[in-house]
């Protein structure tokens, strides 16, 4: 009697084991498919970040050709005609970053 009582409470354990296993399996595909939507998909706070990332640095490096070009410009003032070049192309280099589109 105990012995029968036994293996029907074992058959009963290991059928919700199987069928948590079966569960497991059909749903693996599904769960995999939805992490690579997730690894593909960029959310709006990555977005966001990025964006502003990207806006700094590019304030930054205008903020260096700022500074180049005021010494050019100095250097130019002392009637360095190089230095006068190179406060022109800083002028153009200024400029380009300030017109770009603004990357995302």
């Amino acid at each position: 009697m105990l012995k029968t009582l036994l293996i029907a409470t074992a058959a009963l354990a290991l059928s919700g084991c199987i069928a948590r296993a079966a569960v497991d399996v059909v749903t693996a595909p599904v769960r995999a498919g939805a992490q690579i939507v997730d690894w593909t998909t960029t959310s709006q706070e990555e977005a966001d970040r990025n964006l502003g990332r990207n806006v700094r640095q590019r304030e930054e490096a205008i903020g260096r050709l700022e500074r180049q070009r005021r010494e050019a410009a100095e250097d130019c003032e002392d009637g360095n005609e190089d230095a006068c070049e190179r406060t022109a192309e800083l002028d153009r280099e200024i400029m380009r970053l300030r017109d770009a589109p603004t990357p995302r």
